[in-house]
């Protein structure tokens, strides 16, 4: 699983693309507008390709794997709320605080108690264990 690295010219040249934002030697980041646009051309009968060259981005530089997987992630993303807009600043890492439905409360304090209980049997399984070797040991004469 290769990853296809820009050289520093392509970068400068990706770079002055009114629709980069950001381009580093393994990824670009589109304007919100370029996606957009590509939408709408796409819905006219466009293909990625040809929307992609015909806003500055030679074919040769991004290849088809890199053009064809914007094209599929963006094709999804117009679908969702939020539309084609980047989430990644108000969604990063996992939600601080999350509000859970009574059946995913059920779900997790059976899950909760399920490892309790595995540990609770655990623990009494060492006991015994310790107990039956205490047992076993020699007893001193001169303690009794």
């Amino acid at each position: 699983m290769g990853v296809n690295y820009f050289t520093n010219d392509q970068i400068r040249l990706l770079s002055k693309n009114k629709y980069v934002i950001k381009v580093s030697n393994k990824a670009i980041t589109y304007s919100e507008e370029f996606k957009n646009i590509f939408i709408e051309e796409y819905n006219n009968g466009l293909l990625p390709r040809d929307i992609f060259e015909k806003y500055g981005f030679p074919y040769e530089i991004l290849g088809k794997k890199r053009i064809d997987n914007c094209a599929d992630r963006w094709k999804r993303q117009v679908r969702r709320e939020e539309g084609l807009s980047d989430t990644r600043k108000k969604n990063s890492g996992r939600p601080l605080e999350h509000e859970l439905t009574d059946e995913e409360t059920i779900k997790k304090l059976k899950h909760k108690i399920a490892i309790l209980e595995q540990e609770n049997s655990y623990l009494k399984k060492i006991r015994l264990i310790e107990r039956n070797a205490l047992r076993k040991m020699p007893r001193d004469k001169n303690t009794n």
